[in-house]
């Protein structure tokens, strides 16, 4: 006999277990296949899980900030206990630096002051006295260590920073996503690991639901793609992928770990910063280390690969990050070995994820989201619940996009944002920031 389900969920990263908490609160009755052997156990274990608020759009802003509250108040987002904890919000503040890149930051803070999202501009002499050490003089454009001109500085100094108190980054990324399978789970959720859809099936013209790769059959009339890397591979299960304006792909990625200088990184200590004057952004870590990755300058060229068959070994790129780096904060130090974690990001064109329906009547997509959108899954998951109803009511989400109503924050936004068929938005950073 076939198991039936009101919505097969393809993953349990971050985005799957919130996707699967919000709709079996409503009563559906869901399952997360995954072919790994725990929730969060791909790409989101690796997430750096940095908690921000801006970003370079309205709309990526206000998610953000509607994510901030959900970690700020996590027990009270879950409503139950987890036999192994709860994750941890260290809410340490962000800062990032004034560049060309970002101009100055303008139009972000215009953006954080629609939102009323706090900040406060610090001149270099204030960062200075938060990170003692720092050089702030220019170093942009960003360069890789064999280029002529590396380590000279290019200008007197950066034009200061903005400091954002309402952020920081979850201490244990598999744990919040572990967190959110057992809040499903209370709701009625299943989850199934060590499986692996092989195909997803139609019946009318509409999904029917998925294939697993022993031969068994699962039946449901609404399927999501929340495969992370794998997206793109499920959407050509579905035969939808070409169909489609934006697409993803998936990109290796390194972040490099190592010490922090004595007393200014740790749990408690030190900021998250972005710098896009030397291409890196860094948080603080247990142990008082520091973790480094790259902002994905121009000089690095992106490294597309088959989610199934990649390199997971450190290369040259992360020490070129900690170089980068290292101009900036010259105590670092430059180890002889390099230790790190590779991974990937499932990356669309504009780095902007696909939170949408597709083509195939049922099938609807949560994807394009590693890199930059750990922090607002908690509402991806209200979002593609909210998504999913309407559509499967009648409504007509490519004609008419869908608003949806940000639940803490009072603010409402148009999910035509994040349309499989939008054009590119140039506002993007076109990088890991989103």
């Amino acid at each position: 006999m076939q198991e039936r389900f009101d919505a097969v969920i393809i993953g349990a990263g971050i985005i799957g277990a919130a996707t699967a908490f919000e709709l079996s609160k409503l009563g559906w009755r869901t399952l997360n296949v995954d072919r790994l052997p725990a929730a969060g156990y791909g790409s989101t274990s690796n997430s750096c899980a940095i908690i921000r608020t801006y970003y370079s759009t309205f709309e990526g802003c206000a998610m953000a900030f509607e994510g901030y509250h959900a970690w700020k108040n996590w027990a009270d987002h879950l409503g139950v206990d987890d036999e192994r904890g709860l994750a941890e919000f260290h809410e340490c503040g962000t800062l990032i630096l004034k560049t060309e890149h970002n101009r100055h930051m303008a139009p972000i803070l215009e953006i954080a002051k629609q939102l009323g999202i706090r900040y406060t501009e610090w001149d270099n002499p204030d960062i200075e006295s938060r990170l003692p050490g720092w050089d702030m003089r220019r170093y942009a454009p960003v360069k890789r260590p064999d280029q002529p001109g590396f380590g000279e500085p290019t200008g007197d100094a950066v034009a200061g920073g903005v400091f954002f108190p309402e952020g920081g980054y979850i201490n244990d990324p598999q744990l919040a996503t572990h967190n959110l399978q057992r809040a499903a789970e209370a709701a009625g959720a299943t989850f199934r690991f060590n499986s692996r859809v092989s195909a997803i099936r139609r019946r009318e013209d509409r999904v029917s639901g998925v294939t697993l790769a022993g031969g068994e059959s699962i039946e449901a009339p609404v399927v999501v793609n929340g495969a992370g890397p794998h997206s793109a591979k499920i959407n050509a299960l579905a035969g939808i992928g070409r169909a489609m304006r934006i697409r993803t792909r998936a990109l290796r990625t390194e972040v490099v770990y190592l010490p922090g200088p004595e007393g200014h990184y740790g749990d408690g200590v030190g900021l998250v910063t972005s710098d896009s004057d030397t291409g890196c952004y860094s948080r603080p870590a247990a142990g008082g280390q520091i973790l480094i990755g790259s902002e994905d300058p121009p000089c690095d060229p992106p490294e597309w690969v088959d989610p199934d068959h990649f390199d997971r070994n450190m290369s040259e790129q992360g020490r070129m990050q900690l170089m980068r780096s290292a101009q900036r904060t010259p105590e670092l130090g430059i180890p002889n070995r390099i230790s790190g974690v590779v991974d990937l990001y499932d990356v669309t064109d504009d780095w902007i994820p696909i939170y949408d329906k597709s083509d195939l009547p049922g099938f609807y997509l949560a994807i394009g989201t590693s890199g930059n959108q750990f922090k607002n899954a908690p509402v991806v998951g209200q979002l593609m619940t909210e998504l999913i109803q309407a559509c499967e009511s009648g409504h007509d989400h490519d004609t008419d996009p869908l608003r949806f109503a940000l639940r803490r924050t009072g603010r409402e936004i148009s999910l035509g944002f994040y349309s499989r068929n939008r054009e590119v938005n140039q506002d993007s950073s076109f990088t890991v920031l989103g």
